[in-house]
């Protein structure tokens, strides 16, 4: 396996789980990552949000960890990057605002890159327009945004994840053992024991 350069547009309170655990696992077995985030540059930090399925009609929110960018937004050549991860939370609703973010998630789709998009990313991809004929979990308050943009919503176990052509989505960070796996198929990855 060749080793992938991966992109993660992430920004402030994006779920902490879901930047930090496909940022890390992804890393671990061999492939590059580079975090960025719009108006950002490496080394400055994004503020992260912990969110918790505790009983009530929707998530609850805590603080989370404040995240290291390690690359610089301005900088990105999308032509040397293999694949995108679109972190979830509060982060996608205000990225989508931010034209040169929407442009990098067409790219990706343009191409048929890998792409790997959990919780509340679907905002994100209605917004870039990628979701037409298209099947895609996410964060269950955000069926219509996937829904109104002409996708059907997957409606899986919040532990499960959906795989359609290059996009790998889930509902949130609970599915990220089954999320990261089919990503890592997308990828070519080979994890042998």
């Amino acid at each position: 396996m060749a080793a992938k350069k991966i992109l993660m547009i992430c920004g402030d309170y994006c779920e902490d789980y879901e930047t930090m655990v496909p940022f890390q696992a992804l890393m671990a077995v061999g492939h590059t990552v580079h975090a960025v985030c719009p108006d950002k540059v490496a080394g400055d930090k994004i503020k992260t949000a912990i969110h918790d399925f505790e009983g009530a009609q929707t998530y609850s929110e805590k603080p989370g960890h404040n995240f290291a960018l390690n690359a610089s937004f301005a900088e990105i050549k999308l032509e040397n990057y293999d694949a995108l991860v679109l972190p979830g939370g509060r982060g996608p609703e205000y990225l989508r605002t931010y034209p040169a973010v929407v442009a990098m998630v067409k790219h990706f789709f343009d191409r048929n890159k890998p792409v790997a998009a959990i919780c509340h990313a679907a905002q994100l991809l209605a917004a870039a327009d990628v979701l037409k004929k298209r099947t895609c979990s996410a964060y269950p308050a955000c069926r219509i945004d996937v829904e109104r943009a002409g996708g059907t919503y997957a409606e899986i176990d919040i532990e499960d994840a959906y795989t359609d052509g290059n996009l790998v989505s889930a509902p949130a960070w609970p599915a990220h053992p089954e999320w990261i796996a089919q990503f890592l198929v997308l990828l070519g990855t080979k994890i042998t024991h």
